[in-house]
């Protein structure tokens, strides 16, 4: 009796992508992500957050944003349709990965990770809109964005190394300090979308909840944590000098420098400046890089060789039998 094959099995019983395009379906799906963030982030600039006032449905008699909804209603729609671009992406390294020959389990297993959380955010981006953008919800959002962003990184590190047991590359006080900036890194983060709940751009025009604390005494509590993962990435670029790191970790250290540069000048002029929507959505992206930056860092300081198949020894009897 012939075995019924799935869907994935059947597609990659008769297609087999280069390790090129595996590579490229993982870079899109973080692509993806991270336009997904700044998007979000422009609905809620434009005050369009509430432009679609249910879900899944835009309307409770449309699906699709109408011509009453004005242009909120198409920005609020447009970031939704997004979603599904991304769910696409997704579902290319879901493909991509079980096709590969051989079948690297591992790369589908994150391809899967990233789809749950696309489907986990889409929920809550209903649950958003249906509290009336109720900020705790809203910071969740990106939180789970922010992961999504975390995996899909991952997973086009991992389409660029084998599946053997990763191997240090550096000394173990390195790889602790690396560390300590993913954690302060988090919190920097969090105290970000804090910043954001408390904060003027509340997603709509009509009047918000806001998060109870002063926006001001936040953003000061945030740039403290910039000002921390800062130090700590000087100091990670400085020792990864001293241990004599491989060039591409300190590339990688370096990279993170200029990010956290950037992002840290955009971030005191927009203090200044009252938070102009432009330099807020900059914000929003250079948040992505620079986690992206934090996490190819950590990344850079472990190895995967790709396994090597093994050469019989002279008078083997695999050479005697050919």
């Amino acid at each position: 009796m012939r075995a019924v094959l799935t869907p994935l099995a059947y597609i990659a019983s008769r297609w087999t992508p280069s390790p090129r395009t595996v590579r490229r379906a993982a870079a899109t799906a973080l692509l993806m992500s991270v336009v997904i963030v700044v998007t979000g982030g422009a609905v809620r600039l434009t005050g369009s957050g509430l432009g679609c006032d249910t879900w899944p449905k835009c309307t409770d008699d449309s699906l699709v944003a109408t011509g009453e909804q004005g242009i909120h209603g198409a920005i609020e729609f447009g970031n939704r349709m997004l979603t599904y671009v991304l769910s696409a992406a997704v579902g290319w390294v879901i493909i991509a990965a079980r096709s590969a020959k051989p079948w690297r389990h591992s790369l589908t297993r994150l391809g899967w990770i990233q789809f749950v959380i696309v489907m986990g955010n889409a929920v809550l981006g209903g649950i958003t809109v249906m509290t009336g953008l109720n900020p705790y919800s809203v910071a969740g959002h990106f939180l789970l964005a922010t992961s999504l962003i975390t995996v899909a990184t991952v997973t086009w590190q991992r389409t660029r190394e084998g599946d053997t047991a990763p191997r240090p590359r550096v000394p173990g006080p390195v790889r602790k300090l690396s560390w300590a900036m993913i954690a302060t890194t988090l919190v920097l983060i969090a105290a970000g979308t804090v910043v954001t709940g408390s904060g003027p751009h509340a997603g709509d025009k009509a009047e918000i909840k806001r998060m109870p604390f002063d926006w001001s005494t936040t953003a000061h509590v945030h740039a403290v944590a910039a000002w921390l993962v800062c130090a700590l990435a000087v100091a990670m670029w400085l020792v990864l000098r001293v241990v004599d790191a491989p060039t591409d970790t300190r590339a990688r250290a370096r990279d993170l420098l200029i990010v956290l540069l950037a992002q840290g000048g955009i971030g005191y002029v927009q203090f200044f400046t009252k938070l102009p929507e432009a330099l807020v959505a900059a914000h929003m992206l250079g948040s992505c890089l620079v986690w992206i930056a934090v996490l190819r860092l950590a990344l850079a300081l472990r190895e995967r060789p790709a396994a090597q198949a093994e050469i019989p020894a002279q008078g083997d009897a695999q050479l005697s039998a050919v």
